[in-house]
């Protein structure tokens, strides 16, 4: 099977970078409003309950598919699911973010979507290191 392709998941990607901040820190940004316009889209307002609905303000709707408060945010976005994880590091000091998406349509999009985490992944890093 291709990189990225799995039976159970179809097409897939995921970017993930260790940041120089405690995980608090990165769960906070991550999910404030500013953070959830910036990896979900404009206009998003999550509940953290499973089954809430969102809509962007570009017509993206999903729902949340699972919530846990200082380590994960799963959500549908349109055909795909994409999460959003933490795991900080042994000292705490530093938090590995993971932005996963999957059931995307095909390779060429899988690329375009590892591109697209790849800015927010950048934008994430630029914000927090302003806080």
């Amino acid at each position: 099977m291709p990189t990225g392709l799995t039976q159970a998941a179809g097409w897939q990607i995921g970017v993930s970078r260790t940041l120089p901040h405690p995980a608090p820190v990165v769960w906070d940004f991550i999910s404030s409003p500013e953070g959830i316009a910036l990896w979900l889209g404009p206009g998003a307002a999550l509940i953290t309950e499973r089954g809430a609905p969102y809509r962007t303000t570009a017509g993206v709707t999903g729902e949340v598919r699972g919530y846990r408060s200082g380590e994960k945010i799963r959500v549908t976005h349109d055909a795909t699911t994409v999460q959003v994880a933490l795991a900080p590091t042994s000292n705490g000091a530093r938090t590995m973010v993971r932005f996963h998406q999957e059931h995307l349509a095909s390779a060429e999009e899988r690329e375009q979507q590892r591109a697209h985490w790849q800015r927010v992944m950048d934008q994430v890093a630029t914000l927090l290191d302003r806080q």
